[in-house]
């Protein structure tokens, strides 16, 4: 896995993987895909969630809820909703965390949990993989603190200048899954 402890000590081979993984699946072209998951959809999901105590407060980013956050899921639903961002849509992996990327060998070598998988705003690729990073290095999870890791690295990795309300935006939406 890509948050192993090789690869979390290699922070900028690790995010040239990553970003060389999302620019695959960016390049298939999605305009006969299935799959297209819309805003609306997501949304809906998501206050589906809300209305029927779906959503675990206890497991969200410190800040979320309480002081300076939100005053419950319903209240985030609601900002969501009204705050929706323009989308780029691509073949989105759907949870593109470090477990779900494999590396072997010097190579990436493979995807899992495709659950998700379908034309998506890359920018919830993006957004999911940074809060991987961060939270991989800071010890959040995995309990090991990789000292000096920047995750801003995934941004030069990919060529691009982060967009961090879209970020913001699509790491608030999960906090309702």
């Amino acid at each position: 896995m890509s948050c192993d402890d090789y690869y979390m000590s290699r922070p900028k081979e690790l995010c040239e993987f990553l970003a060389q993984a999302l620019k695959l699946l960016w390049s298939v072209d999605i305009s006969d895909c299935p799959r297209k998951i819309t805003l609306d959809d997501e949304l809906a999901e998501a206050r589906y969630r809300v209305e029927n105590n779906l959503v675990d407060v206890d497991d969200a980013e410190p800040d979320t809820y309480g002081p300076g956050g939100f005053e419950n899921p319903k209240a985030l639903l609601k900002w969501l909703e009204n705050n929706r961002p323009e989308r780029e849509p691509v073949l989105s992996h759907g949870d593109f965390c470090l477990p779900n990327v494999f590396i072997e060998n010097g190579k990436l070598s493979g995807l899992i949990d495709l659950g998700d998988t379908g034309v998506n705003d890359k920018w919830l690729d993006i957004a999911l993989c940074y809060r991987s990073l961060k939270h991989n290095a800071d010890g959040t999870w995995g309990k090991k603190v990789y000292e000096g890791f920047n995750p801003e690295l995934f941004f030069e990795a990919l060529g691009i200048e982060p967009d961090w309300e879209k970020i913001r935006y699509y790491i608030l939406l999960d906090e309702l899954f």
